[in-house]
């Protein structure tokens, strides 16, 4: 797969990012996510999974922003990392109009509900706090066409597990993407769950 595939707002995006085309394992995974598959993605830190996943949704979500419903949702492990995973995506959608939201426990909740209530395309957050806006009625999941758990290796602690099995719960079709160093139990237990006959994608390097 080339960039060459891609909408042409994001392949604008990576020109003037002056990537010119995949790391040898986007060139390897992206055709699959790309086909709508859910899948594992397993591998080492500084392979390029997150610019991946970035890509990925842009392309998915069409560079454009849609309604008011959030279609791409990101668990991640912390306040670091969602604020990573943002910074991140604004490499990519300076050209787009695409909303990015970074949840955060440490700011006003309601304001944060009417912030995503007025409109957000792609949501950003812990497993605790997602659910905690689901279930106070601030977050609306029946839009979700993209469900990412980035570098899940965490999963195993603070119930985050369970958050996650509830949130899907009421999501309807959805492709699902979950990101690990290892392909541990706890995150290989969701193929029984939501996920539906996922790849597994091992690189090594």
């Amino acid at each position: 797969m080339s960039f060459k595939k891609l909408n042409p707002l994001l392949k604008e995006s990576l020109e003037n990012l002056e990537f010119d085309a995949p790391l040898p394992f986007q060139k390897e995974v992206l055709p699959i996510i790309k086909g709508g598959a859910d899948a594992y993605v397993i591998g080492k830190k500084g392979i390029g999974k997150t610019a991946a996943l970035v890509i990925h949704t842009i392309h998915k979500l069409k560079a454009e922003a849609f309604e008011d419903s959030p279609r791409a949702l990101f668990i991640v492990e912390n306040q670091q990392k969602i604020a990573e995973l943002k910074d991140e995506f604004s490499k990519y959608i300076k050209n787009t109009d695409l909303r990015v939201y970074g949840t955060s426990e440490r700011y006003d909740f309601e304001k944060q509900k009417v912030e995503i209530y007025y409109g957000q395309d792609i949501i950003i957050g812990t497993p605790a706090f997602i659910s905690k806006l689901y279930f106070q009625n601030a977050l609306h999941l029946g839009q979700i066409q993209l469900f990412v758990i980035e570098d899940a290796d965490y999963m195993g602690r603070n119930n985050a597990y369970n958050h996650v099995l509830r949130l899907t719960e009421s999501m309807d079709r959805f492709q699902s993407v979950i990101t690990a160093d290892e392909l541990n139990s706890k995150i290989a237990n969701y193929q029984n769950g939501y996920m539906n006959n996922a790849r597994v994608l091992k690189f090594k390097d």
